[in-house]
């Protein structure tokens, strides 16, 4: 299967791209890894290819990022259906299937098991707050909203999925138009501004971010799922097989001041650690010198953990 993965971002996000493309590459990924950004191309990117449409870093020699420069009003984490969907219109015709990774996860699964995984359906891990019943009100008035502008609701579902990962295969990409569908015409309505991270408003059906948005549209679908617990992601302070994600209001590892938190009772979390096991091969995000220091302090931050812990 002809795959590819993609991120978006902006700012100081490009160390967990660089990260997040390691922990890919050194689990068996190799092709092109796609990153829409704002702003500047990341400092590790030493020399980059410019081509027509994009740039290109050479990660290894079967890994390449293409960087695409992107002018949207949207905020990023309300894009992720345009991104995809614009990719197989325009620049990877020719892929089966397209994985969306956020920049502040690490990969911990070989590369193989995500080209089967999407071969059983639409991919994606539940959320932290992973359990959301058919009947909760709030589900039930994304539905009821749907329907007055001409949807329909298909199945019922009692999980909460994260939108922070997803993979779909070319012949499912109608669920990313939906998903986009449905963020522009509910921001037409009044409901919310895709400019601003959270899509939370006082008026009802209290939409908080685009992950609402994804768990209505994937109501209003039939498309076969293929679907992992919150343990999936490391969420509930589990360690398991697939993915670590720093999701919403956590500190991202690249900013966190390891001993001050473990100083104030908060331990490095499971994600902080999976960072860092990614951050020098094959881009190399830090200084040796730089790497080094980290290292020590996120063992003295994990001792200290052990003893001193937030109640």
């Amino acid at each position: 299967m002809l795959t590819a993965i993609c991120t978006l971002f902006e700012g100081d996000y490009h160390y967990g791209v660089g990260n997040l493309v390691n922990s890919l590459y050194h689990h068996g990924f190799r092709g092109v890894i796609w990153a829409g950004y704002r702003g500047n191309l990341p400092p590790w990117t030493a020399s980059v290819k410019n081509d027509e449409n994009y740039q290109e870093f050479t990660v290894a020699q079967d890994c390449v990022i293409r960087f695409i420069k992107l002018d949207t009003y949207k905020c990023f984490t309300n894009y992720k259906p345009d991104f995809m969907l614009q990719l197989w219109e325009n620049y990877c015709p020719e892929i089966e299937a397209i994985f969306y990774f956020d920049p502040d996860i690490v990969n911990k699964r070989r590369w193989a098991f995500y080209e089967e995984w999407v071969g059983r359906g639409i991919t994606l891990c539940e959320d932290a707050y992973d359990y959301m019943p058919a009947n909760d009100p709030n589900r039930i008035a994304w539905q009821e909203l749907a329907e007055r502008h001409g949807y329909r609701s298909l199945r019922q579902l009692d999980r909460y999925y994260n939108a922070g990962f997803i993979g779909v295969k070319q012949t499912q990409k109608e669920i990313l138009v939906l998903w986009k569908n449905l963020l522009e015409t509910f921001e037409s309505a009044g409901y919310f501004d895709l400019h601003n991270f959270h899509l939370y408003s006082e008026q009802y059906p209290y939409f908080l971010t685009d992950q609402c948005v994804l768990n209505l549209a994937v109501t209003l679908s039939n498309e076969p799922l293929s679907t992992v617990s919150r343990l999936g992601m490391d969420f509930g302070n589990a360690s398991t097989y697939l993915m670590s994600h720093a999701s919403g209001a956590a500190i991202k590892p690249w900013r966190k001041k390891l001993l001050l938190k473990a100083l104030g009772g908060v331990p490095p979390s499971l994600t902080d650690k999976a960072y860092w096991q990614h951050t020098q091969s094959p881009i190399q995000l830090y200084p040796r010198r730089s790497y080094l220091t980290k290292r020590i302090e996120l063992r003295c931050a994990s001792a200290i953990g052990r003893f001193i812990r937030r109640s």
